[in-house]
């Protein structure tokens, strides 16, 4: 031993080598002794059924375990992963209640080798697992409380798209096709604003006000948008069946892939709010006649200089079905650039909202606000990238990456569970819009206008308000075909708006229908005049209230406990007396070999008790916390 004293540190060195334990070790002990007493690891080991040659002794729960400690310990591959994991190997599947650990190469063999079954058995369990526990018990807490006074439950159904680069190469008569490494599992589609060739799309479904992911779905290219969004439906449903959620309080918030009319016919009945795609709807007669009214609101968010002006359309018949939806208008002044989002048209984007919720409960600021607040989703997503990475290529093979996918899902969930166990915090209540105020006859009406009443009768045998329709370029027309233009506007004293049309006197005085339609007839000397009056819309007098917890707080705090305390590890090799001599007996059917059983198949990397004591100490865990995960305490 060498040693180098300056200033009063002692520096010694020692050819011994003794491996510093992985920062991450701990935390995955503590979430795998979690998964253990839940009956988590032994339902997968059970439910979970995989058999292919070439991979040794190993089973299904032996793979998922070095992805599962992948996922935890935000390696940035799994080489640097496997690298760390080395020298405590044996320890680390000690956790998991096997033997060897194993290799990289099996591992990959086996994600390519992965078929559908297991996968969607997994993902089975995953929710499972999520619907067996609640995060605390105001739970039912969380929501959106709407003007009303109505409770509402937001799940964000999105989707996440990953691009790969693929270098150009040559085509020709005299050279082979080329083999891509992710043919299977990329293809071409919309990349966005990354860099790449070739993309993976994948379909998320997150609770947002817990922040728990309910379920991932990928596909190559652009995906299959339609058959996700059905398999994310039938996740909420279990969710809101385990959870006694009301279907009718269910809200879903959709991105703009989805905002046609053909896809309200698979909601299966939940509330909805979307971005629209069909700008044909735009050209609708009773979108025009409604364009051409006084806007409803205007909406700006405080982080932009953008303002909307919003015009609300109830009623809307859209999509093959028929089927009535509101649509909210957002228009804004176009600029030099083109627009990202919308269709400009003559100086103006207009953007297209889809929903089917109440206006006595939101209204059309409402909204927009619901649909780009986006349910806390991008934040988590964010979070998901910078602390997981699920996106990353772990397989060449759809099965394998979506296996991994879900898996990394698991840890965000099941860290969430533990962080709340950790520091119990209560629900956090945010004003997500404050309560409208009322109504004047000097200001627009601040929840919008109901729809527009034409003036009632003022005559027996003559034609009234009913009889001028109101047309898509914003005039009036009269039972003899003439156009009645806006004249007027004036504001009542209960804040409506009231909008006076009139017709001109050369279409009047010759018209046969006169003595029909205005009081004294041919003897009149004005033209008729007809009135358009905007009630305002009346909602509920409640602020709008979004009830959830810190998606970082509690996850952040757990992982941070077991990443910045000391973690020691002792193993004892000590082994029963002879059992090293011992020769193993095989049975006939080991002799002839023969197709292994499920269990025969799960015993072959079972730890054996012989195989040593693996203690694991960890320092500043509360002792509170260590008792409910049923841990001794020193």
């Amino acid at each position: 031993m060498h040693s180098i004293t300056n200033f009063g540190v002692t520096i010694q060195t020692t050819p011994q080598s003794v491996s510093a334990p992985p920062c991450w070790l701990g935390e995955v002990a503590l979430l795998v002794r979690h998964l253990h007493t839940q009956g988590v690891l032994c339902a997968i080991a059970e439910q979970v059924h995989f058999a292919r040659r070439r991979f040794g002794h190993y089973d299904v729960i032996d793979f998922l375990g070095v992805l599962i400690g992948y996922a935890i310990s935000s390696e940035p591959t799994l080489e640097a992963f496997y690298e760390h994991v080395h020298p405590f190997a044996s320890i680390f599947m000690a956790l998991f209640g096997r033997e060897r650990l194993p290799a990289r190469s099996t591992l990959s063999r086996f994600l390519a080798a992965l078929i559908p079954e297991p996968v969607e058995a997994l993902r089975t369990l995953m929710l499972s697992d999520l619907l067996a526990r609640s995060l605390a018990a105001e739970e039912q807490m969380a929501g959106l409380w709407d003007r009303t006074g109505t409770q509402w439950h937001v799940f964000d159904i999105d989707g996440t798209r990953e691009a790969a680069r693929q270098r150009a190469l040559p085509v020709g008569s005299d050279q082979p096709a080329p083999q891509r490494r992710l043919r299977p599992l990329c293809a071409p589609g919309y990349t966005g604003r990354k860099r790449g060739e070739v993309v993976r799309s994948r379909t998320t479904v997150l609770h947002a006000h817990t922040h728990q992911w309910l379920a991932t779905f990928g596909n190559p290219g652009n995906g299959q948008y339609r058959a996700e969004l059905g398999r994310g439906i039938a996740a909420i449903e279990r969710y809101c069946h385990a959870h006694t959620l009301a279907v009718e309080r269910v809200l879903l918030r959709l991105d703009g892939q989805y905002g046609t009319g053909a896809v309200l016919a698979d909601l299966g009945g939940f509330s909805y709010v979307m971005r629209g795609k069909d700008y044909h709807l735009l050209d609708r007669a009773e979108v025009q006649a409604r364009l051409h009214l006084p806007a409803d609101q205007q909406y700006s968010r405080p982080e932009s200089h953008l303002v909307r002006t919003l015009y609300d359309c109830p009623n809307v018949a859209v999509g093959p079905t028929g089927q009535t939806c509101r649509i909210v208008v957002a228009t804004h002044p176009a600029t030099t650039d083109a627009p990202r989002v919308g269709i400009e048209r003559d100086g103006m984007v207009y953007e297209l909202f889809l929903t089917n919720l109440p206006q006595t409960a939101f209204t059309a600021a409402d909204v927009i606000t619901l649909y780009l607040h986006r349910g806390a989703f991008e934040n988590a997503l964010a979070d998901e990238d910078a602390e997981q990475d699920p996106d990353r290529w772990c397989s060449h093979s759809a099965c394998g990456q979506e296996c991994w996918q879900i898996l990394s899902q698991w840890v965000w969930n099941l860290r969430l569970e533990l962080g709340h166990q950790l520091e119990p915090d209560p629900v956090r209540i945010t004003e997500f819009a404050p309560a409208l105020a009322p109504a004047s006859a000097s200001t627009a009406a601040p929840s919008g206008y109901a729809a527009p009443q034409v003036g009632s009768g003022w005559k027996a045998g003559r034609f009234c308000g009913p009889d001028f329709l109101l047309q898509p370029d914003g005039t009036l027309r009269c039972p003899a075909n003439q156009s009645l233009r806006a004249q007027e506007r004036r504001r009542e004293v209960d804040g409506s708006l009231r909008i006076v049309y009139a017709a001109s006197i050369r279409s009047c005085r010759p018209c046969p229908l006169r003595e029909q339609c205005q009081w004294l007839g041919s003897a009149t000397a004005k033209p008729r005049q007809v009135s358009v009056v905007l009630h305002p819309l009346v909602v509920g007098s409640h602020p709008i209230l979004w009830r959830d917890w810190s998606r970082r707080q509690h996850r952040r705090a757990y992982k941070n406990l077991l990443r910045h305390q000391r973690v020691e590890v002792q193993v004892d090799m000590a082994r029963s007396p002879g059992s090293a001599l011992s020769e193993p007996i095989l049975s006939r059917a080991q002799r002839a070999h023969a197709r292994l059983s499920w269990k025969d198949r799960l015993a072959r990397n079972e730890r054996a008790l012989t195989s040593g004591h693996v203690c694991l100490t960890f320092f500043g865990v509360p002792a509170s916390f260590a008792t409910w995960l049923g841990l001794a305490t020193l």
